[in-house]
């Protein structure tokens, strides 16, 4: 039987493909519970500095959780999102001090379009499409769908695709700040692993470090959060020595005139 997930690595970059592409990569509760200790496995692996996570094949990133698995054991639902128990990869990934990159190929939907929104970049194939359909099957979400995405689109486009389970294109998802971007298909993995070497190149103190700084000051108020940048930018910097600034400065000088 194949694996419900695969792991591979380009130097410091791991790659995570959800691979369940016949049931268009649906998050049973195996997969959920190998995706969760996989992700908490590469975040305390020093070598893997980003990770990539996709879908096989064409049709799905992830078409969210099995329905047919949790419609077969009682009870399952209501523990497969919001107990705090359980294996929760939306969790995982949020906690995780390194960059997860989203390559959307295909559909995400409900809890796949939950798990991309996890991650902190989303670049979307262009035959991507993003939904929720919460509302089609009487669940509610249970890994941060229903605040999240208002504060990202606005309230008002959030309840749109809330309230009708209407799909929305990756040329929408691009417009409305929902994903970085949205790239052909053919191109889209190139894009993500361009984008995930680049950050693979910067210190990963200082990546945990900034990315921790953006996610802690997003769930703040806005003041408290440009007192925790003056904060942390206060003690961050002072350590600097003036070598280590100008070794730094003429390193981001030589790399702009090889681009």
């Amino acid at each position: 039987m194949e694996p419900q997930l695969l792991t591979d690595r380009q130097g410091p970059v791991a790659i995570l493909t959800l691979n369940r592409p016949q049931a268009m990569n649906a998050l049973s509760q195996a997969l959920i519970r190998t995706l969760t200790a996989e992700i908490l496995a590469l975040s305390a692996d020093d070598t893997v500095r980003v990770i990539v996570l996709t879908g096989a094949g064409e049709r799905a990133f992830s078409a969210g959780l099995d329905l047919k698995e949790l419609g077969a054991t009682s009870g399952l639902l209501g523990k497969g999102e919001a107990d705090g128990e359980r294996p929760n990869p939306i969790r995982a990934i949020e906690d995780c001090r390194k960059p997860v990159i989203a390559a959307v190929n295909g559909v995400a939907i409900t809890g796949g379009f939950e798990l991309a929104l996890a991650c902190d970049v989303l670049i979307a194939a262009d035959t991507a499409r993003f939904a929720d359909t919460h509302q089609r099957v009487g669940v509610i979400p249970g890994w941060g769908l229903s605040q999240k995405l208002s504060r990202i689109i606005g309230p008002s486009r959030a309840k749109e695709m809330a309230l009708s389970g209407r799909f929305i294109t990756a040329s929408q998802a691009s417009d409305w700040g929902l994903v970085s971007r949205a790239v052909p298909a053919a191109t889209l993995m190139d894009e993500a692993l361009s984008l995930a070497r680049d950050m693979a190149e910067v210190e990963p103190s200082f990546v945990a470090a900034y990315k921790g700084l953006m996610d802690e000051g997003y769930r703040l108020a806005f003041g408290e959060a440009l007192a925790l940048e003056a904060d942390l930018s206060r003690r961050h910097n002072t350590a600097l020595s003036p070598a280590q600034l100008e070794a730094r400065r003429a390193g981001v000088q030589a790399r702009g005139r090889s681009r």
